[in-house]
């Protein structure tokens, strides 16, 4: 699963999408947030979801504490995730991932992928025979 995660974040960068690297404060940064579940039953799995900024979370939390529940901020900072799922749903599967919805009451707006491309098929962003320069070559 490890191996499909890296995969994962890997493509996202490509894509241009800050990704959060293991060991980062969340306080400090947003972006695509990859996740392994190493349970054997049908939670475990590789796991993508979206980490606003931290001024939208912080300003979200608060409108949760104080009960402000109307906060034109929750259903923006809903609206968010959805579309940031969408768009990470359609990068993954154009580069040959299979990606699903999570399903989970406890992963609202995550995706789970299943597959990654074929093994063996470098990425699509990946080097090219052409853009190598041969030895001798300048």
């Amino acid at each position: 699963m490890e191996r499909l995660a890296s995969q994962v974040r890997n493509e996202l960068a490509a894509a241009g999408l800050p990704v959060i690297t293991h060991g980062l404060d969340p306080v400090l940064a947003g972006g695509a947030e990859v996740d392994i579940d190493d349970g054997a039953d049908a939670a475990g799995g590789v796991f993508v979801g979206w980490l606003a900024s931290p001024r939208v979370r912080a300003s979200t939390s608060r409108a949760f504490r104080l009960r402000q529940l109307d906060d034109p901020l929750l259903r923006h900072s809903s609206a968010i995730a959805a579309a940031m799922m969408q768009a990470m749903a359609a990068i993954l599967t154009s580069a040959g991932f299979t990606v699903e919805d999570a399903n989970d009451e406890y992963r609202s707006h995550q995706l789970r992928v299943t597959n990654g491309p074929a093994p063996g098929n470098a990425p699509i962003w990946s080097l090219r025979d052409d853009e190598v320069p041969m030895p001798g070559w300048m």
